[in-house]
Parts: C-alpha cells; structure tokens; sequence
C-alpha cells in the first residue's frame, strides 16, 4: 500500500509541477516583457530561469518530502496520506510563485527606470524635446 501511495503522489505531484511550470511561463512572459521595459531577449531569458529554478526547489521539495508520513494501511489512511503531501506541494507551488512574482515586480520596476533614466536618445526622443514647429533630422 505505501509503495502504491508512494508513486500515486509522485505522479500528481510531478504532473502538477509541470503544468503549474507551463501555465506559469506561458502566462507570464507578458508580465516579464512589461516589468523589463519591453525588452523581449530579457524576458524570454528570465523566464526560462525562472521555470529552471521553479522545477528545482519544487522537485527537490517532493523528493525530501517522500520519506514524511506514517506508512497507509487502509485506503483511508492512504487518501489522507496522499492529501497531505500533495497539499504540502500545492502550498510550496503557491508560496513560489508569489515569491516569484514579488521579486520580478521588486527587480522590473528597478530595471524599467534605469532603463528610462540611462538609455541613449533615439530620434523620437530628440523630436519630441525640440520646440513646436522645429523638425529635427
């Protein structure tokens, strides 16, 4: 019974893991691109990070907490077995993600205004600063 509880919380909590990895990257790279002043090679870069360290922590949270709990007996003792650990893995998946979310907020508005304040003028810049009815060229 425990070898069976075992594999049955490995696969939830590793299906999970990946779509939550999925859903997060595929979701999120528009609130990257915005946080990182549009910068598109960044955003792709760091969520690709992003997903490389949300699989680590949270495969490595699974595997540490295999060895945690009494061994089932019924399959009472095995659904409240399951229930446990896959709810340990659904609070770790939760607490990474607004972690996640707060330190990207945290570091993109940063980024976006020193972006702002050290970038080189372009020609908008240049036109929009000139007086009314002067073209820059």
């Amino acid at each position: 019974m425990e070898v069976l509880a075992l594999l049955i919380y490995l696969a939830i909590s590793l299906g999970l893991t990946a779509w939550v990895a999925h859903t997060l990257s595929r979701n999120g790279i528009v609130f990257l691109i915005e946080c990182f002043g549009h910068d598109e090679v960044l955003a792709r870069s760091t969520n690709h990070l992003l997903v490389v360290g949300f699989y680590l922590v949270n495969l490595g949270w699974i595997l540490l907490t295999l060895r945690f709990g009494a061994a089932p007996e019924t399959w009472a003792d095995a659904i409240r077995f399951l229930s446990s650990k896959v709810g340990l893995v659904v609070v770790a998946l939760g607490f990474m993600h607004f972690f996640n979310m707060n330190a990207i907020a945290k570091f993109g508005r940063k980024l976006a205004d020193w972006l702002r304040d050290e970038r080189p003028l372009v020609q908008a810049d240049v036109q929009a600063a000139a007086p009314q009815g002067v073209t820059v060229r």
